[in-house]
């Protein structure tokens, strides 16, 4: 199950990534916003992060306008690695290095198709499990 969730600012792009996880198949639960009227990207982040950290689902994607906000706010809970993405690569390497546990895009200056390519890389991208790594998330945790 992906959690998922945005501001008014991400809310058009989420609902574009709910089409593609509905055409790939992917079980997810939405944590609002249900639409463009303002809402603070805090209380979309720390639902769907809590959720991940639970074991409810096993990653989330939030968005915002840019996605540094509702990054920042996800990143503040203990356990969480969400990692801010804008193109393919940092997707794949932040899920094969960081073993980030929830993605976040920004709304208004991230494409939908791009948008559609990094969530596909991060959902299908495994943890490298390499040494190194695994020192270095250990680091952070601490």
């Amino acid at each position: 199950m992906i959690g998922i969730g945005s501001d008014h600012g991400g809310y058009a792009l989420k609902q574009e990534i709910l089409g593609l996880l509905k055409e790939k198949g992917y079980a997810y639960k939405d944590f609002g916003g249900y639409d463009e009227n303002a809402i603070d990207y805090p209380d979309i982040a720390r639902p769907v992060a809590q959720a991940v950290l639970d074991g409810t689902c096993e990653t989330g994607i939030v968005i915002c306008g840019t996605g540094i906000g509702i990054s920042i706010t996800a990143n503040k809970i203990k356990g969480i690695r969400c990692a801010l993405c804008s193109d393919h690569f940092s997707a794949v390497a932040t899920r094969e290095h960081n073993n980030a546990n929830m993605l976040a895009l920004g709304g208004r200056n991230t494409g939908p198709e791009v948008a559609k390519d990094i969530v596909m890389a991060f959902l299908t991208t495994e943890f490298s499990n390499d040494e190194r790594h695994i020192r270095r998330i250990n680091k952070i945790e601490d």
